[in-house]
């Protein structure tokens, strides 16, 4: 398998063959992410991707998951994707999803029909890095998408019956923004109604942006505790109608919680209620990663 630099995927995609379709992201300016800074971003030829897949029929004797790497490979055209899913499906039967990391303009620019093909072809979750609820939030991290513009993509996501699992950072907003963070994210997440929804907690790793800002001092890290009641608020503010797995169980938290609202929403809280009284229940500093 010809891999090009760091390759990234989600946590659930622990156990997948990966495949670079696109070599790095091609948006690339978030002021959080310390991924994809080394490369050019640039689509892979679809010849090389299927060559690839090849190889690995012949190295691996079952995948029951293929994740396409890199940032957004959701930026190629449907005749494109269609070729790389057909070949999926032709050399791994035995597979049982592929997933893709996925941008809101990539999914808007599709169809609901373009949606529906790739669906039916084998794409069966898009992992979405929608960060904040909050505009202000979106344009100061320069995230280049719009809350309404996230919550749209993934409401179309979910009705094209492709799981969408949506990512969102504590301590994002720093400690003069985290209750307006943490409102618009709950509303969000409650407008969106996403298969899946999990929370990160901010690690400012060199070269991301906004590593800078906080050595010059005009961005502030949230304290563990801020970061509790953050969280508190922002699952206050979640209010689902059907199913939603919710997970903040990334290394980078400082309390790991895990549960489908909106049945398990009292019992979270409580965990944070209990977390805020006995801190030592949180993950020390140094034990924290991406």
């Amino acid at each position: 398998m010809r891999y090009e630099g760091m390759v990234y995927r989600p946590p659930s995609e622990a156990y997948s063959l990966i495949v670079q379709v696109t070599i790095g992201c091609s948006h690339n300016k978030c002021t959080f992410c310390s991924m994809y800074k080394e490369k050019q971003f640039r689509v892979r030829k679809v010849e090389e991707v299927l060559a690839d897949l090849q190889w690995a029929r012949t190295a691996y004797r079952r995948v029951d998951k293929i994740f396409l790497a890199d940032g957004d490979a959701l930026v190629l055209t449907n005749a494109k994707l269609m070729v790389i899913l057909d070949e999926i499906k032709k050399l791994f039967p035995e597979c049982l999803r592929v997933g893709v990391y996925a941008r809101a303009g990539d999914i808007l620019r599709k169809t609901p029909e373009e949606l529906a093909e790739l669906r039916d072809a084998g794409l069966k979750i898009f992992y979405v890095g929608c960060e904040s609820g909050s505009d202000r939030v979106l344009q100061d991290v320069k995230k280049g998408e719009t809350a309404a513009e996230l919550i749209e993509a993934v409401r179309r996501t979910e009705a094209a019956g492709i799981a969408a699992s949506v990512t969102f950072i504590s301590g994002l907003a720093g400690p003069a923004g985290w209750r307006e963070h943490a409102v618009e994210t709950g509303k969000m997440i409650s407008a969106m109604e996403p298969s899946y929804a999990s929370l990160l907690t901010l690690m400012a790793e060199p070269p991301a942006p906004i590593c800078r800002d906080i050595q010059e001092g005009r961005f502030q890290l949230l304290t563990p505790e801020q970061v509790l009641d953050e969280t508190a608020l922002l699952i206050e503010n979640i209010n689902v109608s059907k199913k939603c797995v919710f997970r903040s169980n990334h290394a980078s938290n400082y309390l790991s919680l895990r549960g489908d609202l909106p049945c398990d929403k009292e019992k979270m809280l409580a965990q944070i209620a209990y977390a805020k009284t006995n801190l030592a229940a949180l993950k020390p500093e140094e034990f924290r990663a991406l």
